[in-house]
């Protein structure tokens, strides 16, 4: 079973880490593809700059013409990470809202989770290698989580408790992107996130 196809058809790797033919972007946007792909999958700590550098196809003259430092590469693929991962959990949402037998929220997250591209979140994984040494990236992720509480709450019925509810899914969310991280399998995390939802739904 590919798990990278979810309902319709569309690869969740097509819209989080798309096959983008790099060799033919413009200078920059063959390094950010690059480092867009090496630093999720293999981590910002472990991908030095050189590596980028090589698999861009760039020279080094080139690359510090539009990223001046590191730094700057990381925040630019956190913001098109942001960008990525938002279009497509917005979209899930909406194609899962017609279950009313399951939360939407569950439903999208358990695409992500099962997906052969997942390799938990970005921005926690960022936080956790290089957030004490820039700060940008609490900034971004903050932003990031904040975003998605929003489209979460889109999906909640009105009520004097919805943005309430909304932040503690949102919790829910990324502790069960934690627990499918490590374990090394989504059943548990998306069965606990589905309790999580239901009894939510029950208070609001």
């Amino acid at each position: 079973m590919d798990r990278s196809v979810y309902t319709g058809g569309v690869s969740i790797a097509e819209t989080l880490d798309p096959q983008i033919d790099v060799p033919t972007l413009p200078a920059r946007e063959r390094i950010l593809a690059t480092a867009y792909r090496l630093f999720y999958r293999e981590g910002i700590r472990a991908t030095g700059i050189d590596k980028v550098i090589a698999e861009a196809g760039v020279t080094k003259v080139t690359f510090y013409r539009h990223f001046p430092s590191k730094d700057a590469l990381i925040l630019a693929y956190l913001e098109l990470r942001h960008q990525r991962w938002m279009d497509w959990f917005v979209d899930a949402l909406d194609r899962h809202s017609g279950n009313r037998r399951r939360s939407p929220v569950v439903a999208a997250v358990e695409e992500w989770l099962t997906a052969d591209s997942f390799r938990g979140c970005a921005f926690l994984n960022s936080v956790s290698e290089i957030g004490a040494e820039l700060p940008e990236v609490h900034a971004i992720t903050t932003r990031h989580k904040a975003d998605m509480v929003t489209a979460i709450k889109a999906t909640l019925p009105p009520g004097a408790n919805r943005s309430r509810a909304a932040q503690a899914l949102g919790v829910a969310v990324d502790g069960a992107v934690v627990a499918a991280q490590y374990q090394h399998n989504a059943t548990l995390a998306v069965k606990a996130l589905t309790t999580i939802a239901s009894a939510l739904g029950r208070a609001q």
